[in-house]
Formats: C-alpha cells, sequence, structure tokens
C-alpha cells in the first residue's frame, strides 16, 4: 500500500468509534506500545502477542498512579464475570476508604501520647532480729538487725490469694509465672530516698538514696540493712518518672484550670480552650490576649501575646511532691515480715500502641498487594485491547466494502498529513492563484534576476579569454 519507511497511520471511523491503526508487519514488536500510546484498534493477530503472553519489563514498570483498573460497560454488561469485576472494584474502593480514614486516626492517635491509668501495690515489709548471747566460747555473738523491703507490682497481676504477699514471699514458681510480661518495679521511679531516724543513725548515716541514671539497671525492689535495737520510724519518698514529663500547678493556675499535675503541652491545651471560651482574644490584634482578673492575677499583667504564654507558663510548673510513705520498725522477733500496703496510680503504656505502630508499617510496605495491583493493570488493559480487536473485526465482517472504502480515505488524508502536501497540493490547483499581481511581479523579478546572472557569467568569461591571449 505505501512504499518506504513503513509507518502506522490512523483512519478515522464513524463518529464516536475510535480511530483506528494499521501497521507494517515489521513493526510487530513496537505495535503494542503504540497502541496504548495512541488509544486505537489493533492489527489483525498475526501481528500481536499472544493473550496472556508476558510483557515487556518496561511496561509492567511504569507509574500506574493515574491508570484505571476498570474495564469497559460493554464487556461488564455481556459477561457475568465483568459484573462481579466491576461489584469487586465497588467493595475494594469502599475498603480502601475505610482503611484510609483508620489509618488517619491511628497516626493522630499516635502523636498523642497514649498512657492507661493502672493501680501499682506497694508492699513495706520489715525482719528485725534481736541479737544473742553466744552460749560458747567459740560462737560469735549477734548484734540486733533489721532490713526493711520496698517492693510492688501491679495489682492487676496479683492472683487473689496472693494480692497481700509482697514478690520475696512468693515461692521460684509463683515468681517466675508473675515475672514473665511485668515491668521492672524500679522502672516506675526516677528516685527513691529512705529517711532513718536522725536522733538514732546521726545527721551522715541517717539517708539511703537511690536515684535513676543512664546506665541504671532495673530491680524489683529495694532492701536496707542496719543494726539497731530499738524501734525505728522511717520516712520512704517515691518520685515517679513521667514520661513525658509532668509537672505540678501554681496553686492559682490549677484552680483557674482545674489541673494539679499535668504535661506542659496539656496546661497551654487547656490554658488556650480557656481563653477562647470567655473570648480573651483581642478582636483586632489576634496574636494578643486581654488577661480578665484570674490571669491578670496569675501573670501580673493585663494584655500578652500568645508567643509569650510558653514561657509566661514555664515560671508556673514545678517539680512535682514525691510520694510520701510513713512506716515504724517495731522491735519484735516474728518469723514472717510485718508487711503494710499503699496503692498508688501510674500510668502505662497503651498496649495498643505496639499493634498499631504495626498496622500503619504493614499498610506502607506491603508487597504483595502493590504486585496485585500490577496484574491486575496488565489483566484490564489485556481485556480492553481484546475488547477493541473483536470491534475491528465485527465492522470488517458486517460491512467489508465501507471498511476498506474509508481506510484507503483515511491512507490518502493521512499521508498527505504526514508529508505536509495537503495545502500546497490543494492551492496548485486553483487557476486564481497564478492571476494575481504578485504572481506577475514574481516572474518578472525570477527572469531578471536569471538575466543578471547570465550576464555576469558572459563577462567573466570573456575577461577570462582576453587575460590569456594577452
Amino acid at each position: 500500500m505505501r512504499q518506504g519507511n513503513p509507518m502506522s497511520v490512523s483512519m478515522g471511523m464513524s463518529s464516536g468509534q475510535p480511530p483506528m491503526r494499521f501497521a507494517h508487519p515489521q513493526q510487530n514488536s513496537h505495535m503494542a506500545s503504540s497502541m496504548k500510546r495512541t488509544g486505537g484498534l489493533p492489527p489483525p493477530p498475526q501481528f500481536m502477542n499472544q493473550m496472556g503472553a508476558p510483557r515487556h519489563p518496561t511496561a509492567r514498570n511504569r507509574k500506574r498512579r493515574h491508570l484505571d483498573r476498570s474495564i469497559m460497560n460493554e464487556i461488564a454488561e455481556c459477561y457475568p464475570e465483568g459484573k462481579s469485576y466491576v461489584d469487586l472494584l465497588a467493595i475494594e474502593s469502599h475498603l480502601d476508604s475505610l482503611l484510609m480514614r483508620k489509618r488517619l486516626a491511628i497516626q493522630e492517635a499516635l502523636k498523642r501520647p497514649m498512657k492507661l491509668k493502672k493501680k501499682l501495690r506497694i508492699y513495706i515489709s520489715h525482719v528485725f532480729q534481736a541479737g544473742r548471747e553466744p552460749e560458747r566460747e567459740a560462737d560469735m555473738t549477734s548484734v540486733p538487725m533489721w532490713e526493711l523491703r520496698v517492693e510492688g507490682r501491679m495489682l492487676e497481676d496479683c492472683p487473689p490469694n496472693q494480692v497481700d504477699l509482697p514478690p520475696s514471699q512468693l515461692s521460684n514458681a509463683q515468681n517466675l509465672a508473675a515475672s514473665r510480661n511485668k515491668r521492672k518495679f524500679s522502672s516506675f521511679f526516677k528516685s527513691l530516698v529512705i529517711e532513718l531516724d536522725k536522733h538514732i543513725y546521726g545527721p551522715d548515716n541517717h539517708l539511703v538514696e537511690w536515684h535513676r541514671g543512664p546506665n541504671t539497671s532495673e530491680t524489683d525492689g529495694f532492701q536496707v540493712k542496719r543494726p539497731g535495737d530499738q524501734d525505728v520510724r522511717c520516712t520512704i519518698l517515691l518520685s515517679l518518672d513521667h514520661q513525658p514529663m509532668k509537672y505540678k500547678l501554681h496553686p492559682r493556675l490549677a484552680k483557674l484550670l482545674g489541673i494539679a499535675i499535668e504535661t506542659r503541652t496539656k496546661v497551654i491545651e487547656a490554658l488556650w480552650q480557656y481563653i477562647k471560651s470567655h473570648k480573651l482574644q483581642d478582636l483586632v490584634e489576634r496574636d494578643w490576649i486581654n488577661c480578665d482578673q484570674m490571669l491578670e492575677q496569675i501573670f501580673l499583667t493585663k494584655r500578652m501575646r500568645f508567643i509569650e504564654v510558653p514561657q509566661r507558663v514555664q515560671h508556673l510548673l514545678q517539680t512535682p511532691d514525691p510520694i510520701v510513705l510513713h512506716h515504724i520498725i517495731h522491735r519484735k522477733d516474728s518469723e514472717k515480715p510485718v508487711t503494710a500496703c499503699y496503692d498508688i496510680d501510674v500510668e502505662l503504656d497503651d498496649p495498643l500502641k505496639a499493634p498499631m505502630t504495626q498496622f500503619l508499617s504493614t499498610m506502607t510496605s506491603n508487597n504483595e498487594i502493590h504486585n496485585l495491583d500490577m496484574k491486575l493493570y496488565d489483566l484490564a488493559e489485556q481485556v480492553q485491547e481484546w475488547k477493541q480487536r473483536v470491534d475491528y473485526y465485527k465492522r470488517l465482517a458486517d460491512d467489508p466494502l465501507g471498511f476498506v472504502n474509508k481506510w484507503l480515505k483515511s491512507q490518502e488524508a493521512d499521508l498527505k498529513l504526514m508529508t505536509g502536501k495537503n495545502a500546497e497540493m490543494e492551492n496548485e490547483r486553483r487557476v486564481e492563484r497564478y492571476m494575481q499581481p504578485q504572481m506577475q511581479e514574481g516572474v518578472f523579478r525570477y527572469l531578471y534576476n536569471k538575466v543578471q546572472q547570465k550576464r555576469k557569467e558572459l563577462e567573466l568569461g570573456i575577461n577570462a579569454k582576453g587575460g590569456m591571449m594577452f
């Protein structure tokens, strides 16, 4: 049909139909990419890869962000599988929207500290050992001693029959079962101070201190031994290790916000809610706050900028008071330790935090779903191509003569368009073009230039011959 370098050309069909594509047989290797780029109909099957043949890696690795996995409505209506596929796409879209909302909710939840309040039971027990005189001369004299233990565990981890027993009084099997998933007692505190009677042990030996350091190893309890033969009053000071750090509010600020101990961020948020609810933000200068009587007493100013609030609040925050427990070590012999129990509130990390983090990482790095999506894209493209191929042969079978005539007209139009001769050939056929004044002037100029060119050539030839004769 055409000579020279084979090129694919398009033929426009009836209105509403996509253009058809024809190609030279040598273009078999480039036909698939050419069809996807132009959106045309395929050539006969002998010029195409067979259905289900693997695609070129570059086609599989293309960006699929803006491609659609849906199929034509004609295919969905003609085949039961097509309708099922459309229904599955709708279900998948609904699931994707639900998962996206859940993912955003989890991301917002993880930005905030996820803490649960639990009860920690503290056990304070002591044992007093009286001194004994040696029965024989070789026996050693025993000095009166007492031993103080400070232990603890979560109340929910205690079996009902062991609630009042400290961990040191449990059997090894019970301790092993209880310590599998439990948190160490010392991990709840950043410091522990045991203050003994100063009159008995003097001003230099009446304090027993433990402070958390960077390399501190956690322990299940603390033990103190001292010699003594009389009752000892001791005070135990426990400072909780809040993560993130919590502060004690100034009494006036605590009364205003209804908060005694809280993190710095929560305090600023509560203060901002108070400012908004009482409409203290300036209507003209939005970054200024007009203090009411309560805020003026707290911050000692009538107006302040909002960027000054964190700095002003910081001066009103103090280190929380430690938990104070009083205990008396009585001078009496007992086979079993004397134990006192105290329950305090502690905050633990939400156990759902780890599964939520794992869920997010699974959603962002699920290669299996990505690979399945790539397969769906390829299969959807193959279905669309085969539908175009069926339509191509159907129109050819219904009206072969009209189909070929339209194709020939399209070939002729495309040839003129590709060679750029369409407009020029049309103008050359019209006689009015040659009757215009500028056409005659152009002819005169052309003839004049030719005559001048010939004259110069003759003069150069004559001069050359005259020079040779001389």
